[in-house]
């Protein structure tokens, strides 16, 4: 039977030979069982509880931590942006440092392990918006850190390129720097520097300058101060002008219809010396132009840099990169 004080449960057993109820204590074992069935039976109900606030009721301090947690990311995701932006925009600069002006003034260009030294370019960036709001802003750091390196080095590379530059106002004079044909007067770029299909044999060549479309008679000018080497018919190249800069730079203007320079004669950048034609193995009018450094052929869209534009130059870039209708 069950008698015991109020709000507890005591067990009682009938003994014949005393005739009467003794009490029965439960044994250690059943003991620790009740613990343990009570504790488990608290751990679920507070945790049931927890998970209850925790994602069903929101109090007003947490709300407000939560809504500024979520404005902080975006700040965070904006700032990442920017960064991305400010990247691609330095990347161009560097671009240019090596491809451009070092072209121009016959200096080695800056090696990815120097510009980026000590620093990992690793593409881990691309992960920010999976991580944690730690990790986060340790990568903006990072990405930061990255950004103020290459300012850095770049701003030392113009350093040194305004010294070269100080030092050799004849050399830049000479060196090919502008266009061979006005931009009001070019009609498209019809091929850009590398390997193109011939347009009378059909089979792969390299072509080893660019092609101008332009009018029959359009002017054609010396892109730097030179001395005239030839100016005469030269086979495929039709009616063929070679001006000799100096500093080992001698350009080609070819498929001319006129030509109004003599051999030996000396020019100066942005002098008129011939006329747009269709001479030689060429298939419309046009002005095909090479520039050679020690006698090797060099891509012409390296040097158009007095007379384009940053944004005439980049749209150069893209027209030399897409052509490839071969005139010659």
């Amino acid at each position: 039977m069950r008698l015991g004080p109020v709000g507890k449960t005591a067990f009682y057993r009938y003994n014949s030979v005393t005739e009467s109820y003794e009490r029965v204590y439960p044994s250690w074992k059943s003991r620790m069982w009740i613990v343990v069935r009570h504790f488990a039976v608290g751990i679920i109900i507070g945790g049931a509880a927890f998970l209850l606030l925790d994602n069903v009721i929101d109090f007003p301090h947490e709300r407000m931590l939560k809504r500024e947690n979520r404005e902080l990311r975006s700040e965070l995701e904006i700032l990442n942006r920017r960064l991305d932006v400010a990247q691609a925009v330095l990347e161009d600069i560097a671009e240019r440092d090596n491809n451009f002006y070092r072209v121009m003034m016959q200096t080695e260009r800056i090696s990815d392990a120097q510009r980026y030294a000590g620093l990992d370019r690793d593409d881990r960036y691309n992960q920010l918006t999976s991580m944690a709001d730690n990790r986060l802003i340790g990568m903006l750091t990072d990405k930061m850190n990255l950004l103020e390196r290459e300012l850095y080095v770049q701003s030392k590379s113009f350093d040194h390129l305004r010294e070269l530059a100080g030092q050799q106002k004849d050399k830049l004079a000479h060196i090919p720097a502008i266009q061979p044909i006005a931009e009001k007067d070019m009609k498209q770029m019809a091929s850009g520097y590398g390997y193109r299909r011939d347009p009378v044999y059909g089979t792969g060549k390299f072509h080893e300058g660019m092609d101008f479309a332009a009018d029959k008679g359009t002017p054609v000018y010396a892109t730097g101060d030179a001395t005239v080497l030839s100016a005469e018919w030269n086979s495929g190249y039709g009616y063929m002008i070679e001006l000799n800069h100096g500093y080992n730079y001698v350009t080609r203007y070819a498929h001319l219809s006129n030509m109004h320079v003599r051999p030996g004669q000396k020019v100066k950048r942005g002098d008129l010396i011939g006329n747009v034609g269709n001479t030689g193995k060429s298939t419309g009018y046009h002005l095909h132009y090479e520039v050679r450094y020690n006698g090797v052929p060099q891509n012409p869209v390296n040097f158009y840099f007095y007379d384009l534009t940053p944004e005439q130059y980049n749209e150069m870039l893209q027209l030399a990169e897409n052509a490839g209708h071969v005139m010659d």
